[in-house]
């Protein structure tokens, strides 16, 4: 039998499990005030810890009370002023004076929201719990990372945990009846002849053979006694291997718009979508690379931080990032040996023309090479040519395009979690 004990450090002496067991209880709550964090934070803080607030009727746990009506009886301390029968008159202006629930006011008292800290794992758990990259497949041996244990039979050595009992004790059983053959053959024979004896009419001679034969079918039984029920030879152990597991391998390719349409405070907008994208991945996936793709007339591959933070602006030409972003992954990250994800950000204004490459570019050179495809495009206006080209393409590649508009930053979150949710 084994023993799971829990020996995690308790921060500032309070319980882990029980403040497991409180944020499973209140999840709804929690998930709720993380979603409205993400949506007023600044792009700095979108990963920090957060302060939860709950409703302070939400936190009362039940009770077991007698109902109204009925006929009860109490008894109360006693005083000088009352005796039995007394009748007590109600206080003047309605009901006690007891505290009230909810906000205070000139009516009477009130009660604060239960609040409580949640740090940054915590947050980042419920920001993206139920989250995954869609449609992710195994795909190589090679560079495999990542061993499964798996049964290989069994051994004669290995640690006392391993040990199989009954494939120990059914060898236990073939050794002794292989070693106590012969004895048991002798037996088999003997009581052939004692039954035959047994049989004759009785004299001296033949009641001296019966004792003689039953003192060696005795002598014989000692003798399969005397084997030990069990050997260390008998003893067979789990045997367990770690074999090499194909690898979930995956790059995430990401494409935003600098173009001088872009104005900063889409630019900031689509700069949240990306570090929420940035966040989920290194949170969630180990063996994962990120490429950074800006544009505006020309596309470049950039580091993150310059990604993020670069100040670059120009035109707006679509096609030059994907046809950068397809020249990439067929050199780079080949489709049998890659699971392929791109995320695209634009305001969906582009060159004159353009929209039309781009719809080429991604039928024929990325799609049929990715396991999935978003685009988010950041407008408050009607559609753009981009938009209307893109829907072309989705009537086509249902499963592996997505695309969503966004108007502002409260829309990011929810939007995120359409696009990344879990596919049945």
């Amino acid at each position: 039998m084994s023993y799971i004990i829990d020996r995690r450090l308790n921060a500032k002496k309070k319980s882990t499990v029980n403040r497991q067991r409180f944020l499973r209880r209140y999840k709804a709550h929690i998930k709720r005030s993380v979603e409205e964090a993400v949506n007023s934070r600044s792009i700095t803080d979108i990963n920090q810890g957060s302060e939860i607030s709950i409703p302070s009727k939400d936190v009362s746990e039940p009770v077991f009370h007698h109902g109204n009506g009925g006929f009860r009886q109490r008894v109360f301390p006693g005083n000088k002023e009352f005796v039995v029968g007394d009748e007590i008159e109600r206080p003047q202006g309605g009901g006690g004076g007891g505290a009230g629930e909810g906000s205070a006011s000139n009516q009477g008292e009130g009660e604060d929201d239960f609040t409580f800290q949640i740090n940054q794992e915590e947050f980042l758990d419920f920001m993206f719990e139920d989250l995954e990259l869609p449609y992710m497949i195994k795909k190589q041996l090679r560079d495999a990372t990542s061993f499964e244990t798996r049964r290989a039979g069994f051994t004669n050595v290995g640690s006392p945990d391993k040990l199989n009992v009954v494939r120990s004790l059914r060898s236990a059983q073939a050794r002794r009846i292989a070693l106590s053959g012969k004895e048991r053959r002798e037996i088999r024979v003997l009581k052939k002849e004692l039954s035959q004896l047994q049989t004759m009419l009785p004299d001296d001679d033949a009641a001296l053979k019966i004792t003689d034969i039953e003192a060696q079918i005795e002598a014989l039984q000692k003798r399969i006694k005397r084997m030990p029920f069990i050997d260390e030879f008998d003893l067979k152990y789990n045997n367990l291997i770690r074999t090499p597991v194909p690898s979930s391998k995956a790059m995430m390719l990401c494409i935003m718009d600098v173009s001088g349409s872009m104005t900063q405070s889409i630019k900031d907008i689509a700069k949240r979508f990306f570090i929420l994208l940035y966040l989920f991945l290194n949170r969630n996936y180990k063996q994962i690379e990120l490429v950074f793709v800006r544009h505006h007339t020309h596309a470049k591959e950039v580091d993150e931080q310059e990604f993020f933070y670069s100040r670059e602006t120009g035109g707006t030409i679509v096609s030059s990032a994907l046809n950068l972003s397809a020249d990439i992954i067929r050199d780079r990250y080949p489709s049998n040996d890659w699971n392929i994800y791109v995320a695209q950000a634009s305001d969906g204004d582009n060159w004159d023309g353009d929209s039309h490459i781009c719809r080429q570019v991604l039928q024929e050179q990325i799609l049929p090479l990715a396991q999935y495809f978003a685009y988010i495009e950041i407008t408050t206006g009607p559609p753009q040519n981009l938009w209307l080209e893109y829907q072309q393409i989705q009537q086509q590649f249902e499963e592996s395009f997505a695309m969503h508009n966004i108007t502002e930053a409260a829309d990011i979150y929810p939007v995120f979690r359409k696009l990344f949710e879990k596919k049945e």
